[in-house]
């Protein structure tokens, strides 16, 4: 079964345009190093909740927006691989990213199921 990356991450609202021209840049290099899937979600009904929600996960300030995403891997094994190479990549050292990335939380998840497989 597919292995997943999940990312969040609070973008300012004006620089919509410009992450989604970042993400494409993004996209590109994890289908070069095996993802087979990247999806990308601009919050659109990202309420408040009563005792957490995205917006306090990442310390979302006014006038900045969720983005919530994930990248898809045939393996762990695949990403493993992928992901070292990425931090070795000198295109990554030099990439201007459009959000804080310190306020960016991800992780690495095992599927337990997909209605699509």
């Amino acid at each position: 079964m597919s292995y997943v990356d999940g990312f969040v991450v609070p973008v300012p609202a004006g620089n919509k345009e410009k992450y989604l021209g970042a993400s494409r840049k993004m996209t590109a290099f994890y289908k070069r190093l095996g993802a087979t899937r990247v999806v990308e979600c601009w919050g659109d009904d990202v309420p408040d909740g009563k005792v957490t929600d995205f917006k306090r996960a990442v310390n979302a300030q006014e006038g900045e927006n969720i983005v919530f995403s994930w990248v898809e891997w045939p393996s762990k094994e695949v990403r493993d691989q992928g992901n070292k190479a990425m931090m070795e990549d000198p295109e990554m050292q030099d990439m201007d990213m459009p959000f804080d990335g310190k306020r960016l939380i991800y992780g690495g998840f095992a599927m337990l199921s997909d209605t699509a497989a």
